[in-house]
């Protein structure tokens, strides 16, 4: 076995003696347990998931689904970049979620900005799904869909080549389709990304750069 287990563990003796976990001479990716945990990853709002090292190719047709839980304002989702100006992005910004989409000819940006004092950083799960079918981009958001006319029709593929940052990214990577720098600070579970009849669900403990990410659990509520 090469990986470390997700859980919590306490109460541990060697010989009799109690280990102190608060004075240890290393720590490498280990958080405090929580009384009441929740299904998801943690991101502490320092970092970043890297998934798929070779480069994900986003092309023509992709569609994104995840669930989201926040009380900040701002933070990254995910980005797809390419070296050129190819991109796909999801982003929070001033409480609003981004889907951003550059074909080559141009950036365009699906927004779901929510109504009346309903808040999508209330700390509560929300369901984000961002689709794209070749020019077209549409965004729903609780169910509810926002979608935004492209005029560059004749441009249909996002020829994507860098690995997928979820939640953040690191500061010497581009990202073409992201105007926040901000890392996401709260909790994601259920990232799926479909290409036609391949789905995928991403599981982060898998991701070969891991930075302020706890993956399989989310503390019950913030404090």
């Amino acid at each position: 076995v090469t990986h470390s287990i997700p859980a919590c563990i306490g109460g541990m003796t060697i010989n009799g003696k109690q280990l102190d976990n608060e004075s240890a001479v290393s720590i490498f990716a280990v958080n405090k347990c929580y009384e009441t945990v929740q299904d998801g990853t943690f991101f502490d709002g320092s970092g970043f998931a890297a998934l798929v090292r070779e480069g994900y190719k986003v092309r023509s047709d992709a569609n994104i689904t995840l669930e989201f839980r926040t009380t900040a304002a701002h933070g990254v989702l995910l980005g797809v970049s390419s070296a050129k100006v190819d991109a796909i992005g999801l982003e929070i910004v001033h409480g609003k979620v981004l889907f951003h989409v550059n074909n080559g000819a141009g950036r365009i940006t699906a927004t779901y900005e929510p109504r009346g004092t309903n808040s999508l950083c209330d700390g509560k799960w929300h369901k984000l799904q961002a689709h794209k079918s070749k020019h077209r981009i549409s965004l729903i958001i609780d169910g509810n869909l926002v979608h935004t006319d492209n005029p560059y029709i004749q441009s249909t593929s996002a020829d994507t080549n860098n690995p997928i940052y979820v939640g953040g990214y690191p500061a010497d990577v581009k990202q073409n389709c992201l105007t926040s720098k901000s890392s996401f600070r709260g909790c994601l579970r259920n990232l799926v990304l479909t290409k036609g009849q391949q789905t995928e669900l991403f599981d982060f403990s898998r991701a070969f750069d891991l930075r302020g990410v706890f993956p399989h659990s989310c503390p019950g509520a913030e404090h």
